[in-house]
């Protein structure tokens, strides 16, 4: 029985082949398709709002030198938001619920703030290892700890991401599975049950939100101490 509810984490196939490459390429499938007007419809506007929108709070932290990274980051953040949210609906698969895949988005782009900084600016940001006026006997045990705190931290936001959307998940199943064995015998408290369903879908709706625009805006304050 427990390990039914962790069947939902796994990755489907079809004859041999993973799925989860249609789970990733499906929200690209939602967005309207590019025209040569710059409005057409609503919908165009409400897209074009809502891109603006997330563009400027990502770009918020950062500096001039950082906006370059603004395609990079609004992508990102719209990419992980429809997959999360699309993760909700029944009888489909969340890529974000897998480390792996989490580790492949954290690690790479922290890689490369990091690289960006030790090309631009070397000295500030291998200050970074060494907080000012630092006793001589507690150089070694610190420069330790906070080159441990920066190697960790791609860790931190896959792992971040993948608790909180699992965790979640399993809520939900299992108080769904409550609420169907409880109908035939306890229909008030199936009811009651239902209720706590609800509102719990209400906030994994704002989970999925926040936990994408957590792992983007991350980055971004990563990218802003190596600019």
């Amino acid at each position: 029985m427990n390990l039914s509810f962790f069947d939902q984490f796994s990755s489907p196939s079809m004859l041999g082949v993973p799925l989860i490459l249609i789970a990733l390429i499906f929200p690209a499938l939602l967005l309207p398709a590019p025209d040569n007007r710059w409005i057409t419809n609503r919908l165009s506007t409400l897209q074009l709002w809502f891109i603006n929108l997330v563009t400027k709070q990502l770009m918020i932290p950062l500096d001039k030198k950082g906006h370059k990274w603004a395609l990079i980051l609004t992508s990102l953040m719209i990419f992980l938001l429809l997959i999360n949210l699309l993760g909700l609906l029944p009888y489909t698969f969340t890529p974000t619920t897998q480390l792996s895949m989490n580790l492949a988005l954290a690690f790479p782009l922290w890689l490369a703030t990091l690289l960006t900084g030790l090309r631009n600016q070397p000295s500030i940001s291998l200050g970074h290892l060494l907080p000012e006026g630092t006793p001589t006997p507690l150089i070694p045990a610190l420069i330790l700890i906070e080159t441990t705190s920066l190697l960790i931290r791609p860790l931190a936001l896959g792992v971040r991401l993948t608790a909180n959307l699992t965790a979640g998940h399993l809520l939900i199943q299992l108080i769904s599975t409550a609420t169907v064995a409880l109908f035939a015998t306890m229909p008030m408290v199936s009811l009651l049950t239902l209720l706590v369903l609800f509102l719990l879908t209400i906030l994994e709706v704002a989970v999925a939100m926040i936990q994408a625009y957590v792992f983007v805006l991350l980055l971004s304050l990563y990218l802003q101490e190596n600019i």
